[in-house]
């Protein structure tokens, strides 16, 4: 189809509602519309019209080997040849709960299913029916999927589009779901005296990547952990974007803090849909077949998926680049900021792991809260300017950066060369 890229936009938009089948992906927030992607390489997307840029996006944090690595490739061309779906057990399946479980300090046993939203809405219902209560606590601009439970308060995509909710969940779903503000002890412990007996699960982004990052304070998480055991609710680590992200074994292994179930997603995949649950064998066996908590999938597993899965995880096993991957978020994060204040423009950042951060601001930030008081109307304009230079951050205040392997530091120095350029120029 070749339509050039305004013409191709159009016949998207008369096709699939506004044009894309996610919504962050629109660059509603940042104005403008996107650009059509015609490969990926290394560090690097190139558009239908043949222009390059810096890829920070990484399909949203999957890629942590960057677009096309030989490894994935070749796993995935192998296993293609044999077929792409069964609708029967492989080999591929055992051999990536296998390293899943080797990798993820908290997990005995693991489901795979297709997606993070998969993920959360099972380990959820897995939660309600083991403590028999119907209660769920999440945090303000965490987001954990599309699922009914969890569109309250979201981030991400949902706070771009200033959709605080979303018509069609129900109110009688929504009263169901408690939100407190991220990194707030006190309100947690308060909510806890009154209405820990009801409450069957915490939900959590250790790292919170889908408000922009934030981090967790010191003790945050701990506090998390000691509450939800004495009052009976097991607590959940949202991975889906940290997990192999923030280090070797996710948020889990950084923090040293242990949660009962862990949701994956994104890295485990290697760029083709995946995601998992995943936790102590006592919980998973009660999971159908072996237990009656239902959940099931028809290409949950899919041989696709497991193969680039299976390359990604024991590239990263083999290789260990998780000190590089740090030291390049750090350097990015670190250097954008520095060249902004220089330009006497306001900017606080934090990287962690592979993952990266900017806010526009003078002031750390903690919550979902202070990340929508930040200036969303400079970093639209930043947005828009290092795109037209070849740098593609994500088009949203409310989202983490991710670096991939093939980020060299040739790479981060071309890419703070733009911002330099950039902030000269005035946007």
């Amino acid at each position: 189809m070749d339509l050039g890229v305004e013409g191709m936009w159009k016949r998207a938009q008369e096709l699939m509602p506004g044009g894309v089948n996610s919504p962050v992906r629109s660059f509603r927030s940042v104005g403008g519309k996107p650009f059509f992607v015609d490969r990926g390489q290394g560090p690097f997307l190139f558009d239908t019209e043949g222009r390059r840029y810096i890829d920070y996006v990484l399909s949203w944090g999957a890629l942590i080997l960057g677009h096309a690595h030989a490894s994935v490739v070749e796993a995935l061309n192998r296993q293609v040849r044999l077929g792409t779906s069964y609708g029967t057990p492989t080999p591929g399946e055992v051999e990536l709960a296998e390293r899943l479980v080797r990798m993820v300090p908290s997990v005995d046993m693991v489901r795979l299913v297709n997606s993070g939203t998969e993920a959360t809405m099972s380990a959820l219902r897995l939660a309600r029916a083991v403590t028999n209560r119907e209660y769920v606590l999440k945090f303000s601009g965490g987001y954990h999927g599309h699922s009914d439970s969890f569109l309250v308060s979201s981030g991400s995509g949902v706070a771009t589009l200033s959709l605080p909710d979303s018509p069609g969940v129900p109110k009688s779903t929504a009263a169901l779901t408690l939100v407190l503000p991220f990194n707030n002890i006190d309100l947690l412990r308060e909510l806890f005296k009154n209405n820990g007996s009801q409450i069957s699960s915490v939900f959590v982004e250790p790292v919170m990547g889908n408000s922009g990052l934030i981090l967790p304070e010191e003790g945050f998480l701990d506090e998390l952990r000691a509450l939800t055991t004495e009052h009976g609710s097991l607590l959940v680590f949202d991975e889906v974007m940290t997990g192999f992200r923030v280090a070797r074994g996710g948020a889990e292994e950084r923090f040293g803090v242990k949660p009962d179930l862990v949701t994956l997603g994104k890295v485990i995949g290697g760029g083709l849909p995946v995601g998992a649950f995943g936790g102590s064998r006592e919980l998973m066996e009660k999971i159908a077949p072996a237990g009656d908590v239902y959940q099931a999938g028809t290409l949950s597993g899919n041989p696709l998926a497991t193969a680039a899965g299976n390359a990604q995880l024991a590239y990263l096993q083999e290789n260990d680049p998780f000190a590089d991957l740090e030291s390049a978020a750090k350097n990015l994060s670190s250097g954008i900021v520095e060249i902004l204040k220089g330009g006497g423009i306001s900017a606080w950042g934090t990287s962690v792991g592979s993952m990266w951060g900017i806010f526009f601001t003078d002031s750390p930030v903690r919550s979902f809260e202070e990340a929508k008081a930040t200036d969303q109307e400079n970093f639209t304009k930043f947005h828009k300017a290092c795109l037209r230079k070849g740098v593609f951050f994500a088009p949203s205040a409310f989202e983490a950066g991710f670096v991939s392997t093939e980020h060299t530091e040739e790479i981060i120095d071309e890419t703070l060369e733009v911002v330099r350029v950039v902030v000269s120029e005035g946007w």
